[in-house]
């Protein structure tokens, strides 16, 4: 006797169970489902085919569903490999060479990443001088909020100060 994979069948809830009798809200429990357009996967045995006939109104058998487009595209491309021109040397992997003119022969080519750390050392002395803020404006701005913060105060006071000929409210003691 062979063995054979076991069948299954896809069954999915498509209406909910309220308004419903009881047992049916327990079959449709009992089938595993829980949660509208939720899809179980179950043995296709004659009790689960009873089961669902009981509650067709309420669920309904899908069938496989399709792969997504996307997943038949490879996941990487490979390209063809790119040439150096005939007599200079082949680049590192990762970097790239600069653009060398035709009317100087015996210069080399220079790595980019030689450059761009040439040019960054140039230019950090300026960048420097621009990080800093005078230090006239942070003062002023801390002198300007204490005044601000008593003058609340002040006005606080006088709110809650007791006004003439009037009655002090009655309190606990």
């Amino acid at each position: 006797m062979s063995e054979k994979a076991p069948r299954t069948i896809r069954i999915k809830l498509v209406r909910s169970g309220i308004g419903f009798p009881y047992r049916q809200k327990d079959v449709v429990r009992s089938l595993g489902l829980r949660r509208l357009n939720q899809v179980v996967e179950r043995p296709d045995t004659p009790q689960i085919r009873g089961l669902v006939a009981k509650v067709s109104h309420l669920v309904a058998i899908v069938g496989d569903s399709p792969a997504p487009a996307w997943a038949s595209l490879p996941e990487y491309t490979l390209h063809p490999r790119e040439v150096a021109p005939s007599g200079a040397a082949p680049a590192p992997a990762g970097e790239t060479l600069v653009a060398v003119e035709a009317a100087s022969p015996e210069v080399e080519p220079v790595p980019v990443h030689e450059k761009a750390e040439e040019a960054v050392e140039a230019a950090a002395p300026a960048k420097v001088a621009k990080e800093r803020k005078p230090a006239g404006r942070a003062v002023a701005a801390k002198k300007a909020k204490p005044v601000k913060a008593v003058e609340k105060k002040a006005k606080k006071a006088e709110k809650e100060a007791p006004r003439k000929g009037t009655k002090p409210k009655a309190g606990k003691k």
